[in-house]
């Protein structure tokens, strides 16, 4: 577990990311978090959830649709 303090930055306050915890989430200076409920907190993630979302409809139309997806690859 890493502790964070909360930083006045400018007119905000913000939390200053390690570069243990930037390195681990894959993240560089200019990427967007997105921060998203969890149980018993948040949940702080590179990933876009609604992406996950529509990828997941996407993979459930073409599952549904494979016949035809093969017959137009022809």
């Amino acid at each position: 577990m890493t502790t964070l303090k909360l930083t006045q930055i400018g007119n905000s306050v913000g939390v200053i990311l390690p570069k243990e915890i930037l390195a681990r989430l894959k993240l560089e200076k200019g990427d967007s978090v997105f921060v998203t409920d969890a149980p018993g907190g948040v949940m702080l993630t590179p990933y876009d959830p609604a992406l996950d979302e529509q990828l997941a409809l996407g993979r459930e139309f073409m599952r549904d649709f494979r016949d035809t997806f093969h017959q137009l690859a022809k």
